[in-house]
């Protein structure tokens, strides 16, 4: 009898062990987005021993100048899987991501994968995106609760838009439009927090 409860203690430790292992949660802030005035947030939960899922937020409300305007939302849910122990070493992971945006007046001569980001440079966009990707990142552990992630995520955005003359004029130009963008989709050097 004695030997059966000592069993029986032992299994269920473990199993409670590893639930509190499962239930491990990081918070975060993408300091890249940070150096651009980006209010952005993520938490990441343990799911099982290699997976986490993360959620990030993003936000950007400021009106530049009365030329400029820079404004949007985003969420970005994500799965990882760790190839070591989560929260640490190399993993990849595979998001999503929409939002919305209200963009113009930002001064630019950017082409890349076949989007002219310089469109922005004289009209003002504002629409809606959402779009898919896979990710490759890294974590370094600083101590019991710091980390240092970096990720780089690639994939496809879908966005449909409305056409502006400038940063703060209501006529509109084009209604309705749409482009594919493929290229990066994530880029993040994020400072965590675990507990």
């Amino acid at each position: 009898m004695k030997r059966t409860t000592l069993f029986l203690l032992l299994a269920l430790s473990g199993t409670f062990c590893s639930v509190a292992r499962a239930q491990k949660v990081a918070i975060k802030t993408n300091v890249l987005y940070d150096a651009f005035l980006n209010v952005n947030a993520g938490v990441e939960a343990g799911l099982a021993p290699r997976w986490t899922f993360d959620l990030s937020a993003d936000y950007n409300g400021w009106t530049l100048s009365h030329e400029r305007k820079w404004k949007h939302w985003l969420l970005q849910p994500e799965a990882r899987y760790w190839f070591c122990d989560r929260f640490a070493g190399h993993f990849v992971g595979a998001h999503a991501l929409g939002g919305q945006y209200n963009v113009g007046g930002l001064k630019n001569n950017l082409s890349f994968l076949g989007t002219d980001f310089s469109v922005v440079s004289d009209r003002r966009y504002q629409g809606w995106f959402a779009g898919a990707g896979i990710a490759y990142g890294y974590a370094w552990i600083l101590n019991k609760h710091w980390n240092l992630e970096t990720e780089l995520g690639l994939g496809w955005v879908y966005t449909r838009y409305d056409v502006y003359p400038c940063a703060t004029c209501g006529t509109k130009l084009a209604k309705g439009k749409s482009h594919n963008y493929f290229g990066p989709t994530k880029a993040a050097v994020n400072l965590v927090y675990t507990f």
